[in-house]
Formats: C-alpha cells, sequence, structure tokens
C-alpha cells in the first residue's frame, strides 16, 4: 500500500492507495477468498474474430440448412424483422421512459394486441408473458381469480390430455391446482367418452392444444367447448401449434375462452438456446378484468398510455413491458405479410407436412394416418435390426440435416415429430425425404453406421446416460 499527500493540503492526513492493478476492496479480502490470476493467452483481434467464427462454424440453424423440429417452429425469419426491432427508436428506449416520450412504442404495442385480438377471435390480450410457458402460468392464474371472484374457490382441477406438452401440468402444479389426465382415443383426438367422467364442479379448465402435439386438428372442438361450457368450466387453448392456422381457423370462435401464444414460434423470431420468447395471451371478455396490469389503453385525443387501475388484476407477471424486441418483430411480421399473407403462411405449412408424410408413410411406421396440419409423427416400429428413433436422429446430422424432435409425444412408442414449415421449398423437402429412405436401407444392410452416428460432426456420439448423471457444468482446460 502506497501513501499520497494531497498536494496544496498542509496538515491533511496521508491518503492510502493500493497498489497498481489492485482493487481497493481487494485489501479487505481475505486471501482464500481471492480468484487466483487468470492465464488467458495474448491473442491478436484477428486471430479472436477467427477462433470465434470458426465456432460458429460448427453450429447449426436454419441458415445452415433443413430444421425439421416439430414442436418447435424452427422456420425461416425474414430480415426485415431483425431491422425493424434494431431501429434506435425501438432498440434504445429505456423501459422508465414516460409515456409522452414513448407514444410510438405504445401504439405499436397496443396495434399488435388488436391484430392479435383479430387473429385469435379473442377480445383482449396482454403481451406481458416472456415466454409460451409463461403464458400459460398467466392464463391459469386468471382462470384460479375468475372463479374465486365468482365465489367457486373448488374448481381447482385442471384437465390435460395425455399428448401435452409437459409444460401444462407444470404451470398449473405452480399454481397449486390438481392435474387430472384425460386419454385420446384411437384417431389421436381427445377421448370424448373419458372426458364427460372426468366433469365435475372442481373443474376448472380443460387446456387443450390444437391441433394437438400429433399434428392433428380436433375434430370434435365444437362439442368439447360444449361440454365444458355446460359444466361451467373454462376452455383453455395452448397456442403453441398456432403456425397451422393463423388466418384459416379463430380458436375464440371455436369456444376457446382463453389462448396463449408463442410469437417466437408463430411470428417469426429466432429463439434458439432458449430465448429470446414471448407468450402473450388473449381472453374473451368476462376474463379481461384479471389481465396482468398496466394495460395498454387509447385516450380520445389520441394518446396512448399505461393503465394501471385494474382492481381484478392478477397483477404483474413481468418486469416491464414483456419482451419488447419480439413483440417489434412480430408487429413487423404481420404488417408485412397482411391477411392474405398470414393465411398463405398456414396453409403451406400444412401442404408441406403433408406432403412430406404422403412420401414417408411409404418407408416408416405413421401411428395415425390422416389428415395432418402443421406437423406429423413417425415412430421406429419396424426399423429393421434394432435401429431406434434416436439412431436416426443421430444419422441425420450427417447428411446436414438437424434431428426432428424425438420421442415426444409421449403417447406414441419411438416418436419422430417432423414439422417442415412454410418456408421450405419442395426440392428441400425432396431431399429430406430421399435422406429418410436412405437411412432406413442403411438399417437393413449397414445397421452399424447409423447406430454409431453422427460420423461427420466435431463431436461424435455422447453418452446419453452418463451426460445426464453426470453433468460437466463447467469448462474444464
Amino acid at each position: 500500500m502506497k501513501l499520497l499527500i494531497e498536494k496544496g493540503s498542509p496538515g491533511r492526513k496521508a491518503v492510502a492507495l493500493p497498489e497498481a492493478g489492485v482493487p481497493p476492496e481487494q485489501d479487505a479480502i481475505p486471501q482464500r477468498y481471492l480468484r487466483e490470476e487468470l492465464k488467458l493467452p495474448e491473442l491478436s483481434e484477428l486471430e479472436v474474430v477467427r477462433h470465434f467464427v470458426e465456432l460458429s462454424r460448427r453450429n447449426f440453424g436454419i441458415d445452415n440448412g433443413f430444421y425439421p423440429l416439430g414442436s418447435c417452429t424452427m422456420k425461416y425469419n425474414p430480415r426485415v424483422n431483425e431491422a425493424a426491432a434494431r431501429l434506435p427508436g425501438f432498440a434504445k428506449t429505456h423501459p422508465y421512459l414516460p409515456g409522452q416520450l414513448v407514444q410510438g412504442n405504445l401504439q405499436l404495442l397496443h396495434e399488435l394486441s388488436q391484430y392479435l385480438c383479430e387473429l385469435m377471435g379473442m377480445d383482449a390480450f396482454t403481451l406481458q408473458p416472456a415466454a409460451g410457458a409463461h403464458g400459460e402460468l398467466t392464463s391459469v392464474m386468471m382462470t384460479h381469480a375468475y372463479f374465486e371472484d365468482k365465489g367457486e374457490p373448488q374448481r381447482k382441477k385442471i384437465i390435460i390430455p395425455d399428448s401435452a406438452h409437459g409444460t401444462n401440468p407444470a404451470s398449473c402444479s405452480m399454481c397449486r391446482l390438481d392435474t387430472a389426465q384425460v386419454k385420446s382415443d384411437s384417431r389421436g383426438c381427445v377421448d370424448i367418452k373419458a372426458l364427460k367422467e372426468m366433469l365435475d364442479d372442481k373443474v376448472a379448465a380443460l387446456m387443450l392444444t390444437n391441433p394437438n402435439t400429433l399434428g392433428l386438428f380436433e375434430e370434435n372442438i365444437l362439442e368439447i367447448a360444449d361440454l365444458l361450457h355446460d359444466n361451467g368450466s373454462l376452455f383453455y387453448g395452448d397456442g403453441a401449434n398456432a403456425n397451422a392456422l393463423v388466418g384459416t381457423a379463430r380458436p375464440g370462435d371455436t369456444g376457446f375462452d382463453v389462448i396463449q401464444l408463442n410469437l417466437h414460434k408463430t411470428f417469426s423470431t429466432p429463439h434458439g438456446g432458449g430465448g429470446p420468447g414471448a407468450g402473450p395471451v388473449g381472453v374473451k371478455k368476462m376474463l379481461e378484468p384479471y389481465l396482468p396490469r398496466p394495460v395498454i389503453e387509447k385516450k380520445g385525443d389520441g394518446t396512448y398510455y399505461l393503465n394501471y387501475n385494474r382492481p381484478k388484476s392478477i397483477g404483474k407477471v413481468r418486469s416491464f413491458y414483456g419482451n419488447f424486441g419480439v413483440l417489434v418483430r412480430t408487429y413487423t411480421y404481420i404488417r408485412a405479410l397482411g391477411p392474405q399473407g398470414i393465411k398463405r403462411v398456414s396453409e403451406n405449412a400444412v401442404l408441406n407436412a403433408n406432403y412430406l408424410m404422403a412420401k414417408l408413410k411409404k418407408h416408416f411406421h405413421l401411428p395415425y394416418d390422416r389428415i395432418c396440419k402443421h406437423e406429423f409423427v413417425l415412430s421406429d416400429r419396424g426399423m429393421p435390426n434394432g435401429v431406434t428413433t434416436n439412431d436416426i436422429a443421430k444419422r441425420l446430422l450427417d447428411f446436414g440435416v438437424h434431428a426432428p424432435t424425438i420421442y415426444f409425444p409421449l403417447i406414441v412408442h419411438g416418436a419422430i415429430m417432423i414439422e417442415p414449415t412454410e418456408t421450405e421449398s419442395m426440392r428441400t423437402l425432396d431431399e429430406f425425404a430421399d435422406i429418410m429412405v436412405r437411412i432406413k436401407k442403411e438399417a437393413e444392410t449397414n445397421p452399424e453406421i447409423v447406430k454409431t452416428a453422427p460420423h461427420t460432426l466435431p463431436v461424435k456420439r455422447l453418452d446419453a446416460v452418463r451426460a445426464a448423471r453426470q453433468p460437466d457444468l463447467r469448462w474444464r482446460v
């Protein structure tokens, strides 16, 4: 420690200064708690750039090749959306700015809510939730508040199909609500007879994904809605698969009282690596008082403001107002496509899925042989020489194709969920079908090459069991 006497200050005490490069607070921290000096290599800027560019080349994304990852709608995201989200007035806006300085931002959010209401057949939307599961949680919280307010606190049971996303029961459990599973029938839809037997005065809602995780539209959707409403229950829609019906069928018109959307899926935002996301929730009139606050409203003079005066609101569910960058991308996507473009997106997604399904069902087991929507599910039943779904997924990587979702939904043994999305060409779909057929032939003639895949990646096949039991949570030099 060095001493410094301030100049021109006679009588002043010496000021203690730390050694160069040593933070002042370090002097008071015991040595055993201090991190050892990091031995980092001395690299030039060029070397660092080359290093990270090389790493990026090892990653696989929609810009590299086909990404038929069912359930997640890994489709192409127009660059115009990214450009809009980077505009300084959007990207650099501080969330604490007063409303009069962010009228454009509030206008975008207000108009986006109206667009989503129109597309989904709902009366009001909140844009706060940060992801699909967060939207589920928000919906369940509002459902619970609704019945508490009605004087029916006993309604604490949520019915969930056996084909549902795993987040559905998790969201209910977080609200301390009970869940009950309703089975699927032979056509992959909700078993109506089983549902009728489960309905009583304790049922708050049915959480239904439509189309479901098999890619099938619920044939008895109107009957299901009537059964729930006659029972005094609500009908909740998991909108994770809305890419199959936007612009064609509105969930609100088929009886849903509340629905959550995954904007980072249906409405085109890159969301690899766990984010970013957005899970806005739309509701019918009776649930509108319970929406998270604040709600964006428009005054008579045309100005926009945040209304916190919502006495029945479930409160805030996220800091500030949602993932704003994702919402800008969604707004741009909707405005760029327009009503007819949005409809065409869904039509092409459904067409592509049915085209691929028709080509592949001749070679692979198709558990539910009926018209699908945006995705379809095959299985490894009948694969020769013990080749499994996992083997097929690993072998696809050698051909420059990302693996589809595998082993989900759980009601199909060895499931392979394939979702081509609307943005892929027929040429790409044909190439993928040819690769799948080739892998099956390899399973017949040379199964070892499939069972030991991948062979062309920097990382070979991992020991999945060991990785699950002994996860490597830090980088080791």
